[in-house]
């Protein structure tokens, strides 16, 4: 069954990229685009799109107030946002105004369709740069992401596993795993755990489970 979608971003280009990201997905037809705040709620009583693809930062009503008049109007329609902040105080914004999920632009194009298929799915999630649970760690400039991805490899989570949980491609997985690497300077996953474990980088982990990473 396709599922309908509707895109509201105040930047053109954002719009063609979207629509380039999932014009081969078979199960996605977008049905609306705006650039405008106050003409979301319009248009989607126009269209009645199962899910929402919104920007914070939306001229004329921002995408907080939206996601008010959403909730309240259209409680069946589920919203994602897609936005280039990674303010920590954004993702409860938008989660407490009914949001079901908060990604970055920087999310990888080929990711787009799994985040909407799990939200779709309702599946409450971060993607893209935001792990909501850590912040960026400065010392060695990683990011949250970065750091949410190296807890899951001191729990001992595959590459496979990684993409699964995150939802995230392969692609994705391999591209993140080389710059922890780099940015650490290890080789592998194993000495990015124990280094990381050894400078406080990672939440404190049962023994045993590091030393099987």
């Amino acid at each position: 069954m396709r599922r309908k979608l509707l895109i509201a971003d105040d930047h053109q280009l954002m719009l063609a990229a979207v629509r380039t990201a999932l014009e081969d997905e078979v199960d996605i037809e977008i049905v609306g685009e705006t650039q405008q705040g106050p003409q979301l709620l319009p248009l989607v009583g126009r269209t009645s799109p199962d899910i929402v693809l919104l920007d914070l930062h939306m001229p004329g009503m921002d995408g907080l107030r939206c996601l008010e008049l959403l909730r309240e109007r259209y409680p069946m329609v589920k919203t994602i946002v897609l936005t280039g902040s990674d303010d920590p105080a954004a993702v409860d914004a938008v989660f407490a105004r009914g949001a079901v999920a908060f990604v970055q632009k920087t999310v990888h194009p080929g990711d787009l369709a799994a985040v909407i298929r799990q939200a779709l799915a309702g599946n409450v999630h971060y993607a893209a740069g935001y792990g909501g649970q850590h912040a960026p760690h400065r010392e060695w400039d990683l990011t949250a992401r970065e750091v949410e991805i190296l807890n899951a490899l001191a729990a001992g989570r595959s590459n496979k596993q990684l993409a699964r949980e995150l939802w995230l491609s392969a692609h994705t997985i391999k591209y993140h795993l080389t710059n922890i690497y780099r940015k650490l300077g290890v080789a592998g996953r194993t000495e990015a755990v124990h280094l990381a474990y050894e400078h406080g980088l990672l939440d404190p982990l049962p023994r045993t489970t590091v030393e099987s990473a």
